[in-house]
């Protein structure tokens, strides 16, 4: 009886350290959080509903008409004074737009320098829906005391129309319970109780204004796996005198000791890129309104061309706003120059830099 049991100690031993080495060679997967409140499946799987040429061309144009009809309704920042009910000062948050970046484009400023800046195009941006602080609920905690998170809201705002027949029902239902057309994009700023603006409100680039100061908030351009050289900028090993096979390895990562083990946060291959970047204090040098583009200073924004920015308002203190913007964002207006330039910049449309000999 003794023998017996100690056999079946061994087995069950050795099953749980077989299933402990399984679950733990297994590859590790971050927590996954819950979703947003007003996030739903957006994707759709694609059907051949047998739809006619005909067919096709109506729903073309029942779409164009229900986008010019959009279009075409007056800002409701119209209807309401804000000028009586919300007055800007330093300690309110606005909301901010999504834009797209399309690419790198040189000016020169009144002095004769060359600067390099990136564009970025506000691209179909309106009001989807605003949470009040007392009904919104974030998704996790914040870095904010629960003071300021109390007197908060959330502002949703989607970019760029799309086609409704290519997203699902529960999607569209977001945009048809405010009259809207789907969009692709959708993202949501803290704002506060007076920044509020009217459901369909649209927003355009001069929500900034030339010489202000944002922050931009992208994705990475995806790398995929790679080794430490180029994810972490390594030296490698020397090509030369008897060095086997180890040219771009690591090399020791100091695991050694009473308490042998990776530590956290230890420099080594993997996944590079695809994470969410904040780069702060970018001076906006120009801004065309007939194409709603913003030239920022530098070509450091993350993100390939053609990938999605959020645009806010810069949160360090040394240059945030000393006047008041656009508030709580500027409207519709038919006589707005097409081009602002900073002050220190060179506009194209004046003579050239002559230089006078002495």
């Amino acid at each position: 009886m003794a023998t017996c049991n100690l056999k079946n100690l061994c087995s069950s031993l050795a099953k749980i350290r077989i299933d402990s080495i399984i679950r733990t060679s297994s590859r590790y997967q971050p927590p996954r959080y819950r979703p947003p409140q007003w996030y739903v499946q957006k994707e759709r799987m694609t059907k051949d509903d047998n739809l006619t040429l005909d067919n096709k061309q109506f729903i073309e144009e029942v779409m164009q008409d229900k986008l010019v009809a959009q279009n075409s309704v007056q800002s409701p920042l119209a209807e309401v004074n804000t000028t009586a009910t919300a007055k800007w000062n330093p300690l309110t948050r606005r909301a901010g737009l999504i834009a797209r970046k399309i690419g790198n484009y040189p000016l020169w400023l009144k002095d004769g320098t060359k600067v390099q800046t990136t564009l970025l195009q506000v691209a179909d941006n309106h009001v989807i829906k605003y949470i009040p602080p007392e009904e919104f609920k974030p998704m996790k905690t914040s870095k904010l005391n629960w003071r300021e998170q109390r007197r908060l809201g959330c502002l949703l705002i989607g970019s760029e129309t799309i086609d409704p027949s290519s997203v699902t029902k529960e999607y569209c239902g977001l945009f048809n319970s405010v009259g809207m057309l789907p969009k692709r994009n959708l993202c949501r700023f803290m704002i506060s109780r007076e920044s509020a603006m009217p459901t369909g409100t649209p927003l355009f680039a001069t929500h900034f204004r030339v010489g202000d100061y944002i922050d931009v908030r992208a994705k990475t351009i995806d790398r995929g796996f790679q080794g430490v050289m180029k994810r972490w900028d390594f030296k490698g090993m020397p090509a030369s005198h008897g060095v086997t096979k180890t040219h771009r390895r690591p090399g020791n990562i100091g695991a050694g000791g009473e308490k042998a083990r990776v530590w956290p946060g230890t420099k080594m291959p993997g996944h590079m890129g695809n994470s969410w970047r904040v780069l702060r204090g970018v001076k906006i040098l120009r801004i065309n309104t007939k194409h709603n583009v913003i030239w920022t200073m530098g070509v450091a924004i993350p993100g390939e061309t053609g990938a999605m920015c959020y645009l806010f308002d810069t949160v360090l203190p040394l240059r945030k706003h000393k006047t008041a913007p656009p508030f709580p964002t500027q409207p519709l207006v038919d006589d707005l120059p097409i081009e602002y330039y900073d002050e220190s910049l060179h506009p194209f449309e004046e003579p050239t830099i002559a230089y006078e000999e002495v």
